[in-house]
């Protein structure tokens, strides 16, 4: 058996692993898990919009194209910052200094508020 030089990371990962040194592997490991764990949110609020737009006769058609919207778009931002989260909190980690607070969380919580709010509203409004 040979030995073989490891594979180089790509631009990001190795400016990242260009700075601090190796943090102990159980907090890559948890920074990797609340990463899959945002993923899933934003594929959860993404079938929320899908399954708003299928809805029917729940709701009227521009309310319920415009929640379904919303829970999509709500989605795709969570997806998008989820990447931006991991990346600088393994950046802290690595440099040994403060986490970064969660810009996310605000984000996902007045998101869903206003959107159940709104369907709330629109339930009762219709009965």
């Amino acid at each position: 058996m040979t030995v073989t030089d490891p594979p180089r990371p790509g631009r990001w990962a190795g400016r990242l692993l260009a700075e601090g040194s190796d943090p102990d592997p159980r907090f890559t490991l948890a920074n990797e898990r609340t990463f899959l764990a945002w993923i899933r949110t934003a594929l959860a609020l993404i079938a929320g919009g899908v399954g708003t737009a299928l809805s029917g006769q729940l709701l009227a058609a521009p309310l319920r194209t415009g929640l379904a919207a919303g829970l999509a778009a709500v989605g795709a931002l969570v997806a998008g910052l989820a990447f931006r989260r991991w990346l600088r909190t393994e950046r802290a980690l690595r440099r040994a200094e403060t986490l970064p607070p969660p810009a996310l969380a605000p984000v996902l919580s007045y998101g869903l508020a206003v959107a159940a709010v709104v369907l709330l509203g629109a339930v009762f409004a219709a009965r």
